[in-house]
């Protein structure tokens, strides 16, 4: 197999890269866009929020309190190495993870090898992590953006994309879901 063309510029990157944004799409995303690695807010204080406010804390292998996680300052410069990037955004956690998933598997037959997908995990309804036992799924599940020191209401205000606080916690207000696809 030839290896793949890695692109130059945004403009670029959205031609090589648009197979994708255009497959999100058809899979169910309300929006899909190729992205600059520098138009992903990274924040350490994302931490924080999961630590402190997250019910996932702990309770997940893809949590950043798992064994071994990578920690959002340890994540940061690793994630850096990418240049592009698309960003799914969803109204439901399962199609942003499953459509984030088929685009980095998609990318990575097409010979990006080093294409990663970020979403929220909700591949089980209990995570094996809260029975002591290894993940079910290990080759799918993947960090939460958040978890990985990414602010996502930084990046999504960034593109011009829909997001906000939700005040009711209870679930009568429709969430935003974003995840997002690495390329290289």
């Amino acid at each position: 197999m030839q290896k793949p063309e890695i692109p130059n510029s945004l403009e670029q990157a959205r031609n090589v890269y648009r197979i994708y944004a255009e497959r999100a799409l058809q899979l169910g995303a309300l929006d899909a866009l190729i992205i600059s690695i520098d138009s992903v807010v990274f924040d350490h204080r994302t931490i924080l929020k999961c630590m402190y406010g997250c019910d996932g804390w702990n309770n997940s292998w893809v949590c950043p309190s798992a064994p071994k996680a990578l920690m959002p300052w340890e994540a940061e410069p690793v994630l850096k190495r990418y240049s592009w990037a698309l960003i799914v955004h969803s109204d439901n956690q399962k199609g942003s993870q499953d459509i984030s998933f088929a685009i980095e598997s998609q990318a990575y037959v097409d010979g990006y090898y080093f294409a990663f997908s970020m979403s929220d995990c909700i591949i089980c309804e209990t995570c094996a992590y809260q029975k002591g036992k290894p993940c079910v799924a290990p080759e799918r599940a993947r960090p939460a953006m958040q978890g990985m020191g990414i602010d996502v209401f930084a990046t999504a205000h960034g593109l011009n994309l829909p997001i906000k606080t939700l005040r009711d916690p209870a679930g009568s207000e429709k969430q935003n879901w974003y995840s997002l696809i690495f390329f290289e």
